[in-house]
């Protein structure tokens, strides 16, 4: 099968793109390397896949259509995986303008490009943030989700709405899948996980918003690529499934399973919360279970210490000025 997916150099997407080159199929992976991050995470993300004859990448926005044109002139696309967008809850609230033009214009670019193209498939990458502050846990995908409390929730929950009216024009099989807290190897430096790693690791102070009771469905990458395999194939008009562990972890018990794989306290820095950060998330999975063959097999403890594993292999090549810190003390 030849796949199209966007975001290909990102940490879901660079996972997403190995997997399914190691299944046997063909990945064109498009990625604006976008300075929400340095570049060289996400280059370092991919260098596994560069030269592979089932992998060809091009470095390019979804904004510029006439780019998604020639990509999809160029190669027999069957199935497009839809990963690509701005990130983050905070930074949304800062440059909502941004993030609508990403995460909303640029997937109406994509499924114009599908349309004008003649392909009909996708997955699309959706985020449990659309639950919003939901006090029915865990979270089912016949929730209401219409309060959302950050844009970049909303621009999910419109990428959603936009898939579904081209199910519904079109006759497109558009399966939209909510991920709950992805974490592993090449998570995103901004994200709780690696950021507390390796800020404990530094003994610099980690920032905890609220009180620590804020609690996350944290969902291992394996996990995640095998529910995106499983989605793969069994696309049938407009889907919605969540993909997570199904269990509730404290911010509090988060750290202290950090604390425990480095062997080192946190030095903890409390903050109060910030606006748009929900309370909690918590995947209900069933549904996922029962029509795709989901079945998540990763608990915290055991994706926290293959994390640290890759991070303490890595953090010189991520963080070179890491050396000259260490030498000093």
């Amino acid at each position: 099968m030849n796949i199209l997916i966007t975001g290909a150099a990102g940490f879901i997407g660079s996972h997403t793109s190995e997997k399914l080159v190691s299944n046997g199929h063909y990945v064109v992976g498009l990625d604006n390397f976008d300075p929400f991050y340095p570049r060289h995470f996400k280059m370092q993300n991919i260098e596994g896949l560069i030269g592979n004859n089932r992998f060809s990448f091009h470095e390019g926005d979804i904004l510029e259509k006439d780019f998604l044109n020639d990509i999809f002139n160029q190669y027999k696309i069957e199935v497009v995986i839809h990963l690509a967008a701005k990130a983050g809850v905070r930074p949304s609230i800062e440059n909502i303008g941004d993030y609508y033009q990403t995460n909303v214009m640029g997937t109406v670019n994509i499924l114009e490009c599908m349309r004008e193209n003649g392909i009909t498939k996708m997955l699309f990458a959706s985020s449990s943030s659309i639950y919003g502050n939901n006090t029915k846990t865990p979270f089912a995908e016949t929730d209401f989700v219409d309060n959302p409390i950050s844009p970049y929730a909303s621009t999910k929950k419109s990428g959603e709405l936009l898939c579904h009216v081209y199910c519904h024009l079109y006759e497109f099989d558009i399966t939209c899948l909510r991920f709950f807290t992805v974490f592993g190897p090449r998570q995103r430096p901004d994200l709780a996980i690696h950021k507390f790693t390796r800020f404990i690791d530094e003994d610099k102070p980690i920032p905890v918003f609220g009180n620590g009771s804020t609690g996350r469905d944290y969902t291992y990458i394996s996990d995640i690529t095998d529910g995106i395999d499983c989605a793969l194939h069994k696309m049938k008009s407009f889907k919605l499934y969540n993909l997570g562990e199904s269990r509730i972890i404290l911010l509090n018990d988060l750290i202290k399973t950090i604390e425990d794989r480095l062997g080192k306290k946190a030095i903890l820095d409390m903050k109060p919360m910030q606006p748009g950060d929900v309370q909690v998330t918590y995947a209900d999975i069933e549904k996922a279970r029962r029509e795709i063959g989901y079945n998540p097999q990763f608990d915290l403890k055991n994706g926290i210490d293959h994390f640290v594993t890759w991070y303490q292999s890595k953090k010189s090549g991520l963080y070179p000025d890491h050396i000259q810190r260490s030498a000093a003390f």
